[in-house]
């Protein structure tokens, strides 16, 4: 996967981000940068099928990510279907996530 850079201005989530569950090393690196205002965000994970309609993704708090106020950075080392942001609250925040998956 290439880097890829998903931004939420304003409160909310982003879109899932689909990954690929069956590489092996699963290997996905992420940083989140807030760009304007100020943020408290959240990086979320689910092990639900996005893809199917008729299923509503629960979705997990990644412990290393969470109520985070500054720049972080972090991974999955084991599988997960897919991710998002979550921007939980600020002053006219701007966050990017930006996501690597390493390839076999």
């Amino acid at each position: 996967m290439r880097p890829r850079t998903f931004t939420k201005t304003g409160t909310g989530t982003t879109a899932w981000i689909p990954l690929d569950h069956r590489q092996d090393p699963f290997n996905v690196g992420l940083g989140c940068v807030i760009l304007s205002g100020t943020a408290t965000y959240n990086v979320e994970h689910t092990f639900d099928d996005i893809q199917n309609p008729a299923v509503t993704p629960t979705a997990f708090v990644n412990s290393g990510i969470n109520a985070m106020t500054t720049n972080k950075d972090g991974n999955y080392a084991f599988p997960v279907r897919a991710i998002r942001l979550n921007v939980t609250a600020g002053t006219s925040p701007v966050v990017a996530m930006t996501v690597l998956q390493g390839v076999r």
